[in-house]
């Protein structure tokens, strides 16, 4: 199903439309405004890639040149891409472990390694 997609001029909204065919005829209309003032943009196009590219992908050491092991946020990017990359949505509870673990480093709980001080303990 082909889906068109239409930048209002006047009050500057996208507009999807979705036919049955590619040899339907689209009568363009802002939905938002009811403009015929529209204009086409170009639409994004979505590639499948196969487990084994995912995981090429993932491997590749030039995606992990941002990472820092030391900083839950660069910690949670890099959890939340890599959760992309196989499909896999974390969910909030992985926003909520790493603002915990934030909440917890600022407090003095946790050092730097994000390990708890009497995880240390003999």
């Amino acid at each position: 199903m082909p889906i068109y997609e239409f930048r209002c001029g006047d009050c500057g909204k996208k507009t999807e439309i979705i036919t049955l065919r590619v040899s339907e005829e689209v009568d363009p209309c802002c939905r938002h405004c009811g403009s015929r003032q529209v204009g086409r943009i170009p639409s994004r196009v979505r590639v499948r890639l196969s487990e084994e590219t995912r995981l090429e992908r993932m491997a590749d050491p030039s995606r992990l040149g941002g990472l820092d092991e030391n900083d839950p946020k660069s910690m949670a990017r890099w959890m939340k891409t890599m959760g992309q990359e196989m499909g896999e949505d974390l969910g909030e509870d992985v926003d909520a472990l790493v603002e915990e673990a934030m909440e917890a480093e600022a407090r003095g709980e946790l050092d730097p390694g994000g390990t708890a001080p009497e995880d240390d303990l003999p």
